[in-house]
């Protein structure tokens, strides 16, 4: 009893230095969370290609060699339900911002639009002033932001990249042009090719290849600030596979003899391969294309042409994937790559139109390029891959860039390297364009200030969410009369002529993505609920209806003789009268004179 008495100072005097050790550990352990950095954001680098088909991709079930794309796909997330506006500039702007394209100001492209919609709140053809860019959330988060290729967003200085969130650019600021030579206009849609290298028209080579320029210059402004400890932001936008189709020949000699099968052999590979994927349901059926032509019905000439013209395409596309693999290859070596995250989609689908076919753009090309075969894919040679190909590069969905058919809006998506993300996997749950800005800004530790139209898609890539968005929610959308509304499955849709017949059709693109199947009859009750979101959604939006002889082929030949080709052909025009009106004068006065 005595002797525990004596011992019980001791006790205490060892509990209390216990307490303390105890204390001062979990304050060093605490002082070194504290002291420890926090992990740093990731690099994004945004990859937009140009026009490219749901199945062009090789991870999409496409016989193009794509292995960067294949290689990001096969450590990532390939979406097999993902969705775009049929054109350039509106995915652009939706990309850009998260939000609808109509509240974006760019409800459609300036080429296309009719002159009684130019200048309305959702047809300004431009960024509006008011909206913000996921660039200028991140550039204020402390990213170094980056923007090279198209832009096609605006040219007015409130709307190139340095006031759109950009601290280096160099632009084309326009729908597209020649991938040889930088002065070379590809239509006649503007008076120049304008560039900009950050916000002042940029000095240009005379020469180049739009992929590899656009990657070296990425390079060089990631070499240039390699010493900062900030993350970065790099959108890169391919001209690759816009019109003209072009390629250095190395590239498109790997594809010799490969398209001589035709159009109906690789529509219908790439269909079962999608399936052997996973990205469409085995019982989906290939899309119906009215007016294919027959193959076999062909002669030999014909035939030859139209491979070749797929063979450069191909090689277009796989000449931009080895691009981007020197991108890659730099990240891994500088350390970046496993801290980087990687976006790549379309802008829309296939372009199946050819301005061979029409008078116009016949006569302008015969004065500025060339078409025979031997020389296509080469500087001065110009071709595109037409409505027959055009089939194959979207299958196995129907239409085609323009008209919001599954194969103008669906198109592929792939996110690599972002953590927590099972590596393979594919997400076949509707996705859309608007959702990738707060994807990003949710990757950045980020939360946009005012709501957007898109969801973040990290809870699916991350496996913590089956859907990222609710299922009863419906998503809109219009371009030149052609419409669409997305709710779970379903998509109510409209094309007009001369691709579809304007009449609204209901499908359920999860179970049928080639639209094969109209459930309008047999589900009544939701086409009507459908109709009445879709009524909602213009008016949310400022949607206008279509001028009631509206033709887009006609519109772009409309607005290039209004905004160019009559602005330029006036003034020498007007001097050609002017002179002979003069000559006129002047003769009548001298038959007037008579001589002394």
């Amino acid at each position: 009893m005595r002797r525990t008495r004596k011992l019980q100072p001791a006790v205490a005097l060892a509990a209390a230095l216990l307490s303390s050790f105890a204390l001062t550990d979990v304050l060093a352990k605490t002082d070194n969370v504290a002291s420890k950095p926090a992990p740093r954001a990731p690099n994004i680098v945004l990859i937009v290609a140009d026009d490219w088909g749901f199945t062009d991709v090789g991870a999409y079930g496409g016989e193009i060699a794509t292995p960067t794309l294949d290689a990001l796909a096969a450590t990532g997330t390939r979406f097999a339900n993902f969705h775009v506006s049929a054109e350039c500039s509106p995915t652009r702007a939706m990309l850009l911002t998260g939000l609808n394209s109509h509240l974006t100001g760019v409800g459609a492209m300036r080429e296309t639009v009719p002159a009684s919609h130019l200048g309305k709140p959702g047809y300004l053809t431009v960024l509006k002033p008011e909206v913000v860019t996921v660039s200028s959330r991140l550039q204020r988060a402390g990213y170094r932001t980056y923007a090279v290729g198209k832009w096609h967003v605006g040219k007015a200085p409130h709307n190139l990249p340095p006031a759109r969130g950009f601290d280096r650019s160099l632009v084309q600021a326009d729908s597209g042009s020649d991938n040889w030579e930088t002065a070379q206009r590809y239509l006649a849609l503007t008076d120049k090719v304008y560039w900009f290298e950050d916000g002042r028209e940029a000095r240009m080579p005379e020469e180049f290849y739009s992929s590899k320029f656009y990657v070296d210059k990425a390079l060089d402004y990631l070499r240039q600030d390699q010493q900062s400890d900030k993350p970065f932001f790099l959108y890169l936008a391919f001209q690759a596979n816009h019109i003209p189709l072009q390629a250095p020949r190395e590239f498109i000699e790997r594809y010799r003899g490969r398209y001589d099968g035709g159009w109906t052999k690789v529509r219908e590979a790439r269909h079962q391969r999608a399936i052997e994927l996973g990205l469409i349901p085995p019982e989906a059926r290939l899309a119906e294309w009215p007016n294919l032509e027959e193959w076999t019905t062909l002669d030999a000439d014909r035939r030859a042409y139209d491979a070749r013209r797929m063979e450069v395409y191909a090689g277009m596309a796989t000449a931009m994937d080895h691009h981007l693999g020197r991108l890659i290859a730099h990240l891994r070596r500088s350390g970046e790559y496993a801290n980087t995250v990687f976006v790549f989609l379309s802008d829309n689908g296939a372009e199946a139109s050819d301005p061979y076919e029409f008078a116009l753009g016949r006569l302008w090309l015969m004065t500025e390029y060339t078409n025979k075969i031997e020389q296509l894919g080469a500087k001065g040679a110009y071709t595109s891959i037409g409505p027959n190909w055009a089939s194959a590069a979207a299958a196995p969905l129907a239409t085609h860039k323009f008209y919001a058919g599954e194969g103008g809006l669906r198109v592929p998506l792939i996110i690599s390297n972002v953590g927590g993300a099972s590596a393979g996997a594919v997400y076949r749950g509707f996705a859309h364009v608007t959702d990738i800005t707060p994807t990003l800004l949710d990757l950045a530790g980020l939360s946009a200030a005012e709501p957007l139209t898109g969801h973040s898609l990290l809870p699916v890539l991350q496996g913590s969410a089956e859907k990222h968005r609710p299922p009863n929610e419906a998503l809109g959308y219009e371009l030149a009369g052609n419409a669409a509304l997305f709710k779970g499955d379903l998509k109510l849709v409209r094309n007009l002529p001369p691709v579809g017949d304007g009449r609204w059709r209901l499908h359920d693109i999860a179970r049928d993505p080639g639209e094969t199947v109209d459930l309008r009859a047999s589900r009544p009750a939701e086409f009507e609920a459908m109709m009445q979101d879709y009524a909602q959604f213009e008016r949310d939006n400022g949607v206008l209806p279509m001028p009631a002889d509206y033709d887009p082929r006609q519109q772009v030949l409309r607005n290039a003789l209004r905004n160019v080709i009559l602005p330029a052909a006036l003034p020498p025009l007007l001097a050609a009268v002017l002179l002979l009106g003069g000559w006129f004068v002047f003769r009548r006065r001298r038959r007037r004179v008579k001589p002394l």
